[in-house]
């Protein structure tokens, strides 16, 4: 497996990056580009973004395999991902937090090719150190919940930070990561995370009460 994935479209990577650090905590909404991209993974993309025009604020059901698919991950994992792809490789696609996970939008075949490169490679054996955690991936014949394109008004902050985007899609062409690149961003962040824990153990806090 290569080190690093070979980087694909930066500009679009390099356009969204702002959205994943932004200052209060939240992503831009979806633009009508963006909108537009997603109404096309249904049947009737005229039909769902009539829907979307009078109900912005709420969660929308798509359909995957076909325009995307969709790599569910723990939450924490997922942002170590994410760091992963932003600092060391190139970028992502949209990307969504829903009820404590991470929804990375994949190319379409993500879902069938990725839990085989992960047993391949053994990163999701039982009882590793450093293993990959089970990652939920969403295909051909499944369908799953993103966050509304505007969170409503009346949204408490809880709400929106269970449900948001985390890089909203601006574009009708996003560029999506294929198995291979998000393989290597979920073995580069179960790496990181047995460094921090070894950093821990190494170095334990000082004790705030002893006289030097």
């Amino acid at each position: 497996m290569s080190e690093h994935p070979h980087p694909q479209n930066r500009s679009v990577s390099a356009h969204l990056h702002h959205q994943v650090d932004a200052p209060d905590g939240t992503a831009s909404d979806v633009t009508p580009e963006g909108a537009a991209w997603l109404a096309s993974a249904g049947t009737y993309p005229r039909s769902a973004l009539s829907l979307w025009e009078e109900r912005p604020a709420a969660p929308v059901v798509l359909p995957c395999g076909t325009v995307f698919d969709i790599v569910s991950v723990p939450a924490l994992f997922g942002r170590r991902m994410l760091d992963r792809l932003w600092e060391e490789g190139p970028g992502s696609g949209p990307v969504a937090t829903y009820r404590g996970r991470v929804l990375l939008f994949a190319a379409p075949g993500t879902a069938q090719r990725l839990p085989s490169l992960l047993a391949w490679e053994e990163w999701s054996s039982p009882g590793r150190t450093g293993a990959v955690p089970p990652l939920l991936c969403h295909g051909t014949g499944d369908a799953v919940t993103v966050p509304a394109l505007r969170p409503a008004p009346e949204s408490t902050t809880a709400d929106r930070l269970a449900s948001r985007w985390l890089v909203a899609p601006d574009t009708r062409t996003p560029w999506l990561p294929g198995p291979e690149v998000l393989l290597w961003a979920a073995v580069r962040a179960a790496r990181s995370a047995v460094s921090a824990a070894v950093r821990i153990s190494i170095f334990p806090p000082a004790d705030q009460g002893a006289k030097v």
